[in-house]
Formats: C-alpha cells, sequence, structure tokens
C-alpha cells in the first residue's frame, strides 16, 4: 500500500551543501498517516545542527559564492529548480502523499503550485526595482531593496512541497541564505526538493535543510542570534512565541496562522456554480488547510434549499488511503485525528448529513468523515475555533448588514467568499469584510501564486505569494549622495 518502490531521502541534515546525520546521531520515525506504520526515518536535530547550519548560510551570505551571484543569476537558479521539479513531479507527488496521507490528486497538484512558485519567483528575481527620490538641489537619493541575511523558514505539515516553494523561494530570488525546518511530521518532500536544488546548482549554504521536532530544533532555529527575519506557518499559539523571539532579536517576521474563513451565499448565488466549491474548500487536503472554508453563512431565502443540496453532497463523500484517490485522505497524526473528534463529540449544533470512510482502508489509519453542521450559532465553539479537519458549520442570516457581522465575528481574518450577482453587493462586502483575501463567486485560485495572500488579527501579518513576498523578504536602504 506504501508505494515503496519510490527511494525516500535519507535521514540526513542538508547543512552547506554537505548531508549529514544530526550531530546527536538521534533519528525520528515517519507515521504514514493512511495506515499509522512507521516507514521512514529523519534526523532528530537539535541546537548543534541549527548552529551549524545557521554558520553555513551566514558563510554563504557574508562574502561566499551566493552572494556574488547576481539577480539575473539567481533567477536562473530558480528556474532551472522549477524544471527539475515538474521532471520529478510524479515521484515528489507519490512522496507527498504517502508523508501526508492525501489523495495523489492532491499531492499532484501540489508539485505543480510548487514547480510554479520557483519558476514565478525566477522571473521575478531581478525586477524587484528600487526608486529614486527627488530631493534638494545637489543631492541625488535612492532607495534600494536588499536582502535580509540569513532567513528561517519554520513551515507546517499540511502542504509541505507549496509552502517549502512559497516561502523559500522569495527568500532565494532576493539574495537571502536560508535554514529551513520543515515540520517532524511530514518533511520527507522538503528534503527531496532540496536534493534538486543542488542538483540545479544552487551554490553551498544558500539552502538548508535541518528537520526534527518542533519545540527543540524549531524553537533553536526562531531564537537564534544568527537570524535575521522568520517566516513562520503554524498555530497562533505558537506564533506568540515565533515573534516574541524575534522580538528579542530585533528581527521582524512573517506570520500565517490560520483562520475560520467564511463564505457568503446571498439570495442571488448562482447555488450550481457554488456548491462543489464549498464542499472542495472543506474538504481539501482533509480539511487541514488554514483558509479552508470551514464556515457557509447561507441568506435564510435559500437556506432550506441549499442546505438540502449540502445534505446530498456530503453524503456522497469519501475519505480513505492516499493510493485510493478519493475526496479526501488521513489525517496527519493520531493526535490531529483526536482534536478534531474532540471537536465532533463537544458539537453544539446538529449534524446535518456526514460523509463516509472507506471500508477498504487500513484501519489503523487517521480517518475521519466529512460531517456537515447547522444551523450553528454564530457564537458556537464550532463557528469560532479552527477545527482543521472536515467539518463545515453552516450558519444562516438574516440581511447584508448581518452576514458581515457573523463573517466579522472571529478572532480570525485570513480568506472569505462571496456569492452573489449583485455587483454593488459584491463590493460593499468585500470592502468589509476583515480579511486579507477575498474571492467573488468562487473560492481558491489554484495556489494563487501570483496574488498577494495573509492575515489579520489571529491569522497574522505580513504577505506571502505575489511580488509582495519579495518585498517581505527585503529591506529599504536609503542612500543620499551629497554631490554638490
Amino acid at each position: 500500500m506504501k508505494d515503496l518502490d519510490i527511494a525516500l531521502p535519507d535521514p540526513l541534515n542538508l547543512i552547506g551543501g554537505r548531508w549529514q546525520p544530526a550531530a546527536s546521531g538521534k533519528t525520528l520515525d515517519m507515521i504514514c498517516p493512511s495506515d499509522g506504520a512507521p516507514f521512514a526515518t529523519i534526523a532528530d536535530s537539535d541546537a548543534t545542527d541549527i548552529d551549524a547550519a545557521v554558520a553555513a548560510a551566514r558563510e554563504a551570505f557574508d562574502g561566499g559564492a551566493w552572494s556574488a551571484l547576481t539577480a539575473t543569476e539567481r533567477g536562473r537558479l530558480l528556474m532551472a529548480l522549477a524544471r527539475l521539479i515538474d521532471d520529478h513531479a510524479d515521484r515528489l507527488a507519490r512522496i507527498e502523499a504517502l508523508d501526508c496521507g492525501k489523495p495523489m490528486k492532491q499531492a499532484r497538484a501540489d508539485m505543480v503550485a510548487t514547480a510554479r512558485y520557483f519558476e514565478f519567483y525566477g522571473g521575478a528575481a531581478d525586477k524587484l526595482h528600487g526608486e529614486v527620490i527627488p530631493f534638494l538641489n545637489g543631492y541625488a537619493v535612492t532607495a534600494e531593496h536588499e536582502p535580509h541575511g540569513v532567513t528561517a523558514h519554520i513551515i507546517p505539515w499540511n502542504y509541505p512541497a507549496q509552502m517549502f516553494g512559497r516561502t523559500v523561494a522569495p527568500a532565494l530570488a532576493m539574495g537571502n541564505a536560508t535554514v529551513v525546518k520543515p515540520a517532524e511530521d511530514a518533511c520527507l518532500t522538503v528534503l527531496a526538493l532540496a536534493a534538486l536544488a543542488q542538483e540545479a546548482g544552487f551554490p553551498d549554504g544558500a539552502l538548508n535543510v535541518v528537520t526534527g521536532r518542533g519545540h527543540v530544533a524549531g524553537a533553536a532555529l526562531s531564537s537564534h542570534p544568527g537570524i535575521d527575519f522568520i517566516s513562520f506557518t503554524g498555530s497562533p499559539e505558537v506564533g506568540v512565541m515565533i515573534q516574541t523571539e524575534a522580538a528579542k532579536n530585533f528581527i521582524g517576521c512573517t506570520l500565517e496562522l490560520g483562520g475560520k474563513s467564511p463564505q457568503i451565499l446571498f439570495e442571488d448565488a448562482d447555488l450550481e456554480k457554488a456548491l462543489p466549491v464549498l464542499t472542495g474548500a472543506i474538504v481539501q487536503n482533509g480539511g487541514q488547510t488554514c483558509s479552508a472554508g470551514s464556515r457557509v453563512l447561507v441568506h435564510r431565502d435559500i437556506w432550506e434549499t441549499l442546505t438540502a443540496r449540502l445534505v446530498e453532497r456530503f453524503g456522497t463523500l469519501v475519505a480513505s488511503s492516499h493510493g485510493a484517490d478519493r475526496d479526501l485522505g488521513a489525517l496527519i497524526s493520531l493526535k490531529q485525528k483526536g482534536r478534531v473528534e474532540e471537536f465532533l463529540r463537544t458539537a453544539g449544533a446538529p449534524l446535518m448529513a456526514e460523509g463516509q470512510v472507506d471500508p477498504e482502508a487500513p484501519k489503523e489509519g487517521y480517518y475521519v468523515a466529512p460531517r456537515l453542521y447547522g444551523p450553528v450559532d454564530p457564537a458556537d465553539r464550532l463557528a469560532q475555533q479552527e477545527v482543521f479537519g472536515p467539518v463545515l458549520a453552516a450558519i444562516p442570516f438574516e440581511d447584508e448588514a448581518d452576514a458581515v457581522r457573523i463573517a466579522n465575528g472571529t478572532e480570525f481574518g485570513l480568506a472569505a467568499g462571496i456569492w452573489t450577482r449583485d455587483g454593488g453587493r459584491q463590493y460593499r462586502v468585500a470592502k468589509a469584510l476583515r480579511c486579507g483575501q477575498v474571492f467573488i463567486n468562487g473560492y481558491g485560485a489554484g495556489g494563487g501564486i501570483e496574488l498577494p495572500f495573509g492575515g489579520v488579527r489571529k491569522s497574522g501579518h505580513g504577505r506571502e505569494k505575489g511580488l509582495m513576498a519579495l518585498l517581505e523578504f527585503s529591506r529599504v536602504k536609503t542612500i543620499i549622495n551629497h554631490h554638490g
């Protein structure tokens, strides 16, 4: 079942261009979510390994081969890596599916997006221009974008390949040297991508990858005094810790911390178009997506019609092993499964519909059937907290003002969807929603590599994707030349 005919990465870190075990010699087992069994090992690294990786990155940035490259040359390396990802997409997808428990179709889509990140930022590397600022007579003033230096990237387990592309590609495009700490639950694709970066010709030390536990290796990286900027995606609780460590070292950070994103359906919504999107946005990756459309807000006039259609669709959804390629796979771990099931046990709203777990799926896998609850009180836990599982909360609303109030009524603010044919309402509601990204008559954008992405409030701060990511991974230097 595990497709173990594919070559898996060795349990080694990439530090300064060399593949090496953890200094302690310790390893961690990797568990396949589809059947709960170990299938590989990774290095169980600690502060010693992080020290070595940061030193290697610093050497590459401060006068090393990486710092000697022009922006155009960096871009060509990124483009070369994009081509290699395309060439190896099938193997990478199989590793990702095995490691994360996600269906193969999802893993294949992830590899398309990962390659696109390196392609996009490869093309953008030499196109972030500075500016000339008019000033006093006898002065020439420029404002130029420079890399931070050594950037830390702590990436999550839900989309390891995509998150590697999303944060590392713009950092490298700007000329930073990078240290990556992937999540211990799923990091094999990141190691495979790092090997491809070597094949593409990246200089030693430009990209370093250290695996291990978050509270050991991740904590050592986020607090390291040799880091100049941190990119973190994960829980709000850990985000607070990351931001605290960044503040201690007087450096910046971007935080993408999750959401409770609403999709709002007004009485004139195109239900045929909306229905597959509503279900897809909550079962994609088992609901383990920060921007998952986990709340559906429905106008009273179409409540009965829409929920009846949703009940029908949820009844057909099936969770199964990654190789079965059904609607969703297993959750990442037994711990995550238990967390989602605790939400279900304490749900304060009626269960409207439930999918099923494939009877052929391994019994030891971490499966949770998709569930639809409603009507859910906007103050209920299911409407307020991020479940990070295939659980959709349906909430009725009375009018436009009520919809906006409910949509904005959580601590999060990452993404939202609006379904209406009324052009004026589209813009009014989009402007009124407190979040970082709004979709109108759709949800999600196939990766949305070109589109700035990030949140407000408990969803974090800073922007990833698009050209704005280059701004996050750079700092501005103003040069004032008094030439007389």
